[in-house]
């Protein structure tokens, strides 16, 4: 039994319609698939960005809080340079050319109550 040519096209076509029908059948299986962990996700990621709201919310209050922090250590800082500066140019600068005389008599009484500690522990 041979075939003509018509049918054998004929069978040719078949073949290639049921092979096509496979392929489109598990594209779109798995396409289905697909949407339904795109589903998944994007639920996932609207929880997340929730979340992420919410964090920059408190962050942005933490830096407002910071801000705060900074700008009282800056007058504190500039508080502190002005004392030192008044108490440099005041008291230390003027007092400095007697530091050669007033350091030696301080070690002296140093070691002159170190030895009353010693003679009072002593008896």
């Amino acid at each position: 039994m041979s075939l003509t040519l018509n049918q054998f096209l004929f069978l040719i076509l078949t073949f290639a319609a049921v092979v096509a029908g496979a392929f489109l059948t598990m594209f779109l299986a798995q396409l289905r698939k697909t949407a339904k962990e795109g589903e998944k996700t994007l639920i996932e990621v609207r929880s997340l960005v929730s979340n992420l709201n919410a964090t920059n919310r408190q962050i942005n209050e933490k830096i407002e809080n910071l801000g705060e922090v900074v700008e009282a250590s800056k007058k504190a800082a500039v508080t502190l340079s002005e004392a030192s500066m008044l108490l440099s140019t005041r008291f230390i600068r003027p007092a400095s050319k007697y530091w050669p005389i007033l350091f030696p008599l301080f070690r002296l009484g140093l070691r002159l109550l170190k030895k009353k500690k010693e003679v009072k522990n002593g008896r």
